[in-house]
């Protein structure tokens, strides 16, 4: 009689020990991730391109931010291949691993005064490596949390990993505004930049530990013993459920877009156009991405009652109505009135990102869900999150430093993710998760 309870128990043990290593994980690639981004924003306009204006630098070292998003379709499509031939678990660590690397090295770089050209140069390279590392890790993170959880709590356990992202800003920009205010500006701008981005190396050693403690996702395990893994995934999924991938591309471009938009770009603007300090940016996406740690939690939760698309679809409609606003209270240059701009702006967009994991995954079939989920995730990252924040800036300059443009582009993405989302089926009542044989075009 007792056990069934305990097999359920410790099915329940297992899957908050990968939910909390995909957080985990995840959380420290974001760090990494996020390091460049505020960098790039930050610092390495002078330190990498110091021949060019203000603007001019800013915009040259956002452009190498791109670079990872060039580089995370690649990763997403390698290391989707292999997660859905090899398993989810060996991508995991193999992307913690690139992660890891690439960034530890960055605090090593030379800067454009020690080795000119090729500093930034390198600094792409090293960029790219990033990329590709995070273009894996998302569908491999997002895979183990679903695919382990209870059919009627998918939203909520697949919205673990993606706290991870707003945990690895809110980690980031917390040890940016820590250097900068114990240093201050001169000493940081000189060597106190290097010190986040060597603290990387510690932290991927603490992630290796808990993601080689997991096991590999039942679903995964259900194909193995079914004899049904796909040798050829990507080439199944093009020719199967291309039009899905397409459709979930769509559906992240306003999430993505506005997400760099108010993270990475919004850095910028208030630096340089509303002529602030940089710390009061800085602590207003600490206190946005804080709140992201519940929010994301919660919207993922709400899509387990009332569906993956509903919240989805809210979440759109308000961060396009929002576009105007957001501006409009940056521009008060009312330090309180810039954090309330940028957490309610976070909230239309974690509307979007909790559901985001499991209507993903629910989209695809478990022999190419590794290769489905991170093609459809990152080919829109390409578009979308890598070309935002660049875009900004040179929307910014043909203006004149006026924000219209920027709120018209965002009003786009938003009309482009409600169009896919008309198309998208809903996903969070259906079994298409639990099935391993050859996938089928959704409606």
């Amino acid at each position: 009689m007792s056990a069934a309870p305990t097999v359920t128990a410790q099915k329940g043990m297992s899957t908050r020990r990968v939910v909390l290593a995909s957080f985990i994980g995840t959380a420290i690639e974001w760090y990494d991730f996020y390091l460049y981004g505020t960098a790039a924003a930050l610092v390495f306009n002078k330190l990498f391109f110091p021949s060019f204006s203000a603007l001019a630098g800013t915009l040259l070292a956002l452009s190498t931010y791109t670079a990872g998003f060039i580089a995370r379709p690649l990763g997403g499509i390698v290391m989707g291949h292999f997660g859905d031939r090899v398993g989810r678990k060996s991508m995991l660590v193999l992307s913690l691993l690139m992660m890891g690397t690439a960034t530890t090295l960055i605090g090593v770089l030379p800067t454009y005064a020690v080795a000119g050209v090729w500093a930034p140069v390198l600094l792409v390279v090293l960029r790219m490596v990033q990329g590709f590392g995070v273009g894996g890790e998302w569908g491999g993170a997002v895979l183990m949390a679903v695919e382990h959880a209870p059919r009627n709590s998918r939203g909520y356990f697949g919205a673990w990993p993606q706290v991870g992202v707003p945990a690895g800003l809110l980690l980031a920009n917390g040890v940016f505004i820590t250097l900068t205010s114990a240093l201050g500006d001169a000493a940081f701008s000189t060597w106190g930049w290097r010190i986040p981005f060597l603290l990387s190396a510690a932290l991927v050693l603490v992630g290796l530990f808990i993601r080689l403690q997991i096991e590999e996702s039942p679903d995964f395990q259900q194909v193995v013993d079914a004899g049904d893994v796909d040798r050829r995934p990507l080439m199944t999924l093009v020719r199967t459920q291309r039009r899905t991938v397409l459709l979930a591309a769509g559906v992240k471009i306003m999430q993505n877009s506005i997400f760099y938009i108010f993270t990475v770009f919004v850095l910028t603007y208030v630096t340089t156009v509303l002529g602030l300090s940089k710390s009061v940016a800085l602590t207003g996406v600490l206190i946005s991405s804080a709140l992201s740690l519940f929010s994301l939690l919660f919207f993922g939760w709400l899509s387990d009652q009332y569906g993956r698309r509903r919240v989805y679809l809210a979440g759109t409609i308000a961060s396009t109505l929002f576009a105007f606003p957001f501006f409009w209270l940056l521009d008060t240059r009312s330090t309180l009135l810039i954090w309330v701009a940028m957490v309610i702006g976070m909230i239309g967009h974690d509307m979007m990102y909790g559901p985001q994991a499991a209507y993903f995954s629910e989209l695809f079939d478990a022999r190419v869900r590794y290769s489905g989920a991170s093609l459809g995730y990152q080919f829109s990252s390409l578009l979308a999150g890598g070309l935002s924040p660049v875009l900004a800036v040179a929307l910014l300059g043909v203006a004149n430093n006026h924000h219209w443009p920027i709120a018209v582009y965002m009003i786009v993405v938003g009309a482009i993710s409600l169009v896919a989302l008309r198309f998208s089926p809903e996903t969070y009542r259906g079994d298409r998760l639990t099935q391993t044989g050859a996938p089928q075009e959704c409606p």
